[in-house]
């Protein structure tokens, strides 16, 4: 792909793939909702006192109790709580990246989603039930999110013509930040006016309807997509080779000895951790730091990953107009993003242990090292489509051997 001029002008804003792009945006951003809005929740569901290190519950505005269920949880049992959904995702990766490649994408994802929806709506019953059945919940709903994950990056190896993966991918895999914004954004006003299990009500309904829209606007080839042009259909066909993965063994040796899969790994590891941190611990840093109430909570938490949204999604845009101006190489436009969305925001984090920060630097320094982590969506997020075999990615522009 470093080797490439130019496309053919098509349609791309009003086009089926941009359309499809915004539903899997959609499906990432429902279902990362429902990941996250319990980081919020728990404020609310556990008593202000089994918060560790949290004032008194008169330090911000007490919420209506016939609404809003408390629980005595430890410290120690929100954690496994609020992290038992990581449990069920990495069973998945590795066994979903085959079966992906086998089984239509269609029904692969939109089981993925349902489930996930499912599970979100059962966790206020898990809840009252006990903690060990919402942490089962919470595991199942890993597993099922870890599959639609994975299976997603299939879409684009039939959709996306080359010059397009960049922004295709980062548009829907933006989702994944637009969710936790928006889940952050509105817990807080629905948990104060109609109680925080009704987020989860919200939330596992949305992505139960979007589950039944995904069955029915999407398709794995685009040659067998009843509403797209015929236009689009013939670049998407003439830039996306069509091939079958069945009868094909997958090298798992070579996989193990790459150092590009093994750079790759690394790069998503420190990325996902440092999201995974910000997104499960920051309501809760920003009640005891700040005494402010679920409501304001849930603004400050969201504003990060807003920026984030917005960072990454220019980012994807970017990376395809200096590749398709070839200003950088491939290589080179991958690892810039990736560098600045993983070396800044461990600037901006490290800068919050600065002993005399203020209110201001606190909110500046936890907003930018969310935000700026959006530049890996052009980065290394992309990168598994750049080194996939190319028997399932046409390259009709690349300069012969000499």
């Amino acid at each position: 792909m470093d080797h490439q001029s130019p496309s053919q002008k098509v349609p791309s804003l009003c086009s089926l793939r941009y359309g499809l792009c915004l539903l899997l945006h959609l499906c990432n951003a429902t279902m990362f909702s429902q990941r996250w809005c319990l980081s919020l929740t728990m404020v609310a569901m556990v008593n202000s006192s089994a918060l560790q290190g949290t004032p008194n519950a008169s330090a911000s505005e007490p919420l209506d109790s016939t609404k809003n269920p408390v629980y005595n949880w430890s410290p120690q049992t929100q954690g496994v709580i609020l992290s038992a959904i990581m449990y069920g995702i990495p069973i998945t990766l590795i066994p979903m990246g085959y079966i992906s490649g086998v089984y239509p994408i269609k029904t692969v994802t939109g089981l993925g989603l349902l489930l996930s929806s499912l599970c979100s709506l059962l966790i206020p019953l898990a809840a009252e039930a006990g903690e060990a059945l919402i942490i089962a919940c919470r595991v199942v709903q890993g597993l099922s999110q870890g599959t639609v994950m994975v299976a997603q990056y299939t879409v684009w190896t039939k959709w996306a013509p080359p010059l397009e993966q960049s922004r295709l991918t980062s548009v829907s895999q933006s989702g994944i930040i637009l969710g936790p914004c928006v889940s952050l954004f509105v817990t807080g006003f629905i948990s104060q006016s109609l109680g925080w299990p009704v987020v989860f009500y919200i939330f596992g309904a949305g992505g139960c309807a979007l589950s039944l829209l995904w069955f029915v606007l999407f398709y794995d080839d685009p040659a067998e997509h009843p509403w797209i042009s015929l236009s689009e259909k013939e670049f998407i066909t003439s830039s996306v080779m069509q091939a079958s993965s069945s009868g094909k063994s997958v090298p798992i040796a070579a996989i193990l000895k790459s150092l590009p899969v093994w750079a790759i790994s690394v790069t998503c590891f420190a990325f996902s951790w440092t999201n995974t941190i910000m997104l499960m611990y920051m309501p809760t840093f920003l009640k005891a730091k700040l005494l402010i109430n679920v409501r304001e909570n849930g603004m400050l938490s969201a504003l990060p990953h807003l920026l984030s949204w917005v960072l990454g999604n220019l980012a994807g845009w970017l990376a395809d107009f200096l590749l398709a101006r070839q200003i950088l190489s491939l290589i080179a436009i991958r690892k810039f993003f990736t560098t600045l969305g993983l070396l800044l925001p461990t600037l901006f984090t490290v800068s919050l242990l600065h002993p005399g920060a203020s209110p201001l630097g606190i909110i500046t320094c936890l907003t930018l090292a969310s935000a700026t982590a959006g530049f890996c969506m052009a980065g290394m997020m992309v990168n598994p489509l750049d080194i996939a075999p190319s028997s399932n990615r046409g390259d009709p522009w690349k300069q012969p051997a000499t």
